[in-house]
């Protein structure tokens, strides 16, 4: 650490455990290994029992600074959010924070109301989050947020970072990548009652995703580059990990009308066995970026030592360096099937690039070095401010 210890504000409006929010208690827990006092504050879950920042924080140890109304909808927080302002304000006041960090619009705008508009009536410097990895909205409004708005911008990755700079005219910008525990996801031989549970035998070779079925996720291509892959390799398979709502229409039917359906796993939400089941891929995929452009299962596929073979989309070619720790494909069903195919017929190059994909996320997917980053972007702030 350079400097005196900082005293952060990690603030989402989001209570679900999505995406976005794995990410922010992993960068909370780095930066206090640094030396620094980190608070949270957000909503309480909205479903009795469901799983959401607030109860992963308290498991963590972490019982948040301040609770938010978890009933503001999208549009309401600027209209119907003044009392909101006035409790973080409070907290702002009384904790005296260097750093107040919002990870979402509603949380932007919220800190804004609390904090002051102007720079120069912040006692804090505001740092954004930007969780998706093309340069920043034009809108006048978006223009503002992450111009005058905003002290500083963290991005997904560097590259993306770069793009987003000059839009920022100047003022700090930052980016890498998220975190994973390179603990829990270690290089292990996949266990064979999970790989005879999902209904995979021995002799299967498995390209997986994690991925919410959601028609941005392209699952239509996935499926067309699978029904190529499966008429050249009957023995593979493609291991679907991850819920939606939309599952059956996007997914399972498509399946059916390609007559693929017997060779597509549905996996479905895991968490207690998700490292186990995540270890039964042999290729990883991701198409597009989900609501977290860390793509933290592409992260975390990388340091189980699964190569990927993903798109251009985003991050993702920040993340895989192709032809070392995976390849890089057209989102063309021909091109992303003959690089599966690639992968699966050759497994000492599978190895090699798993091999190289988990020395990568050692150097470049811990939390020591994401909070190290972000603290450069937090004191890069406030020294401009």
């Amino acid at each position: 650490m350079n400097g005196a210890p900082l005293r952060i504000l990690q603030l989402t409006s989001d209570w679900k455990w999505t995406g976005p929010a794995e990410p922010m208690l992993e960068l909370a827990a780095g930066l206090e290994e640094r030396g620094h006092r980190v608070a949270v504050a957000c909503p309480e879950p909205q479903e009795p029992g469901a799983r959401g920042v607030a109860s992963e924080a308290r498991a963590r140890g972490r019982e948040p600074a301040l609770l938010l109304a978890a009933s503001l909808g999208r549009g309401d927080w600027w209209l119907r959010g003044g009392g909101e302002a006035r409790r973080l304000r409070a907290l702002l006041e009384s904790g005296r924070f260097d750093v107040v960090h919002a990870w979402h619009t509603r949380d932007h705008a919220l800190a804004l109301r609390a904090a002051g508009m102007r720079p120069g009536a912040r006692r804090a410097a505001l740092v954004r989050s930007w969780r998706k990895g093309e340069p920043l909205p034009a809108a006048p409004w978006s223009r503002w947020l992450f111009g005058p708005g905003s002290d500083g911008v963290l991005c997904v990755a560097p590259g993306v970072a770069d793009r987003c700079r000059a839009q920022r005219a100047g003022r700090p910008t930052r980016g890498w990548f998220g975190a994973v525990d390179l603990e829990r996801f270690a290089p292990r031989a996949p266990d064979p009652a999970v790989r005879r549970a999902l209904g995979l035998a021995d002799e299967h070779r498995v390209v997986g995703i994690v991925a919410r079925v959601q028609p941005h996720r392209r699952f239509d291509l996935l499926l067309a580059a699978a029904a190529q892959l499966f008429a050249r390799d009957p023995r593979a398979r493609l291991l679907v990990i991850g819920r939606g709502t939309r599952r059956a229409e996007l997914a399972e039917e498509p399946a059916r009308r390609l007559g693929i359906s017997d060779r597509v796993i549905f996996a479905g939400y895991r968490r207690e066995d998700y490292g186990e089941v995540l270890r039964c891929c042999d290729v990883f995929t991701f198409l597009v970026p989900g609501s977290d452009g860390t793509c933290r299962a592409l992260l975390e596929a990388a340091a189980c030592g699964i190569p990927a073979v993903t798109t251009r989309r985003g991050a993702l070619p920040e993340i895989v360096a192709d032809g070392e720790t995976g390849l890089l494909a057209d989102e063309t069903p021909e091109a992303l099937a003959g690089a599966f195919a690639a992968l699966l017929a050759e497994p000492g190059r599978r190895r090699s690039l798993g091999d190289a994909a988990r020395k990568r996320a050692e150097s470049h997917f811990t939390r020591a070095r994401l909070a190290g980053e972000v603290e450069a972007l937090y004191r890069e702030a406030l020294a401009a401010r």
